[in-house]
C-alpha cells in the first residue's frame, strides 16, 4: 500500500492541522488523556501485529505503536494532517512500519482487498465526525480477522466537567450540547465547520453489532478535564496530577466511567 493517497475531500481539520500538536498533543491535558489511551493500545496490540487507524491526525498514536513493533495503516481525511503525520513518521524512523493515507472513514470500502488486519483503533473523536457509523462498522468488519480488537475512543453524550463548567458560566446551551440527537455544528476554525455527533456507548455498540461485540468500557478524562481547560491545568499542575490518579479508579467504575470527556471501548470482531 502506498505511503500517501490524495483525495479531494473537504477537510475542516486542514485549518487547524499546523497548530494541533501545540494546542492538544503537547498540552498537559492532551498528554494526560493520551497516556490513558496508550495504556489500552499497548495491551491490545503487539509486535508484528498489523492494525488500521481511523482518523490518525498528526500520527502520534501510529508512531507510538510503531515504536513497539506494530505495523499501522493510518488514515485521515485531512491532507494537511497526513503531511504532518508523514514528517513525524520519517523523523521517528518508523516509515517501514507506518503507512499514512488520505482517506475518510466513510470510504473504507474503497480500499483494495488484501491481507486482513489484526486490529483497528480510532482516537479522540474521529468517529464523532462520521454520519453513518453502521456503514463504517460493516466496512471495518470486512477488514479485520475474527477475534480482532477494535479500540475506539470518542466523545460521549455526558461529560461531567463540561456540564458543570458551562452551567457555572450560565451557558446552558454549551453545557448540554452533547445531548442533541442530531449533533451540533462545531466551528473548527474561521470558515471551517463540521457536524459533530455524540453517540452513547449503547448506540455505538448497536451500530457495530452483530459483527462486533462490546468487551470493555473505560472513561477517558473523567476527572481530567477537557482540553479547552488547559489554562486551568497550567495554573494547577498538582491538581491535574491528582485528577490523573483519580481517573485510575473512576475510569473503570460503572456509571461514572460514562461521564468522561471521552469514552474508550474495546469491541471484538465476531467470527
Amino acid at each position: 500500500m502506498s505511503a500517501t493517497r490524495q483525495h479531494a475531500y473537504p477537510a475542516p481539520f486542514d485549518a487547524v492541522a499546523i497548530g494541533y500538536d501545540e494546542t492538544f498533543t503537547s498540552s498537559l491535558i492532551g498528554r494526560a488523556q493520551r497516556k490513558a489511551v496508550w495504556s489500552e493500545l499497548a495491551k491490545r496490540f503487539h509486535p508484528k501485529d498489523r492494525v488500521f487507524e481511523i482518523g490518525c491526525g498528526t500520527g502520534v498514536d501510529a508512531c507510538f505503536l510503531a515504536e513497539r513493533g506494530v505495523q499501522v495503516v493510518a488514515c485521515d481525511p485531512s491532507r494537511q494532517m497526513i503531511e504532518i503525520a508523514a514528517r513525524r513518521i520519517r523523523n521517528s524512523g518508523v516509515q517501514e512500519l507506518v503507512h499514512p493515507l488520505v482517506l475518510r472513514a466513510e470510504d473504507l470500502a474503497a480500499l483494495p482487498a488484501s491481507e486482513l488486519f489484526d486490529g483497528a483503533f480510532s482516537n479522540f473523536g474521529a468517529l464523532n465526525c462520521v454520519g453513518n457509523l453502521c456503514q463504517v462498522a460493516r466496512d471495518l468488519a470486512r477488514m479485520l480477522k475474527p477475534g480482532a480488537s477494535a479500540v475506539l475512543c470518542w466523545m460521549g453524550p455526558y461529560c461531567a466537567w463540561e456540564i458543570i463548567w458551562y452551567l457555572a458560566q450560565g451557558n446552558r446551551e454549551k453545557a448540554f450540547r452533547r445531548l442533541s440527537r442530531e449533533g451540533v455544528e462545531a466551528r473548527i476554525a474561521d470558515g471551517a465547520f463540521l457536524q459533530v455527533r455524540y453517540p452513547s456507548v449503547k448506540s455505538l455498540a448497536n451500530a457495530f453489532a452483530p459483527e462486533f461485540r462490546l468487551k470493555s468500557i473505560q472513561g477517558i478524562g473523567v476527572a481530567v478535564p477537557p482540553s479547552y481547560l488547559e489554562p486551568w491545568a497550567e495554573r494547577h499542575p498538582h491538581l491535574l496530577n491528582l485528577c490523573e490518579r483519580i481517573d485510575l479508579w473512576t475510569s473503570r467504575c460503572p456509571g461514572i466511567r460514562s461521564l468522561g470527556d471521552h469514552v474508550l471501548v474495546r469491541l471484538e470482531r465476531q467470527s
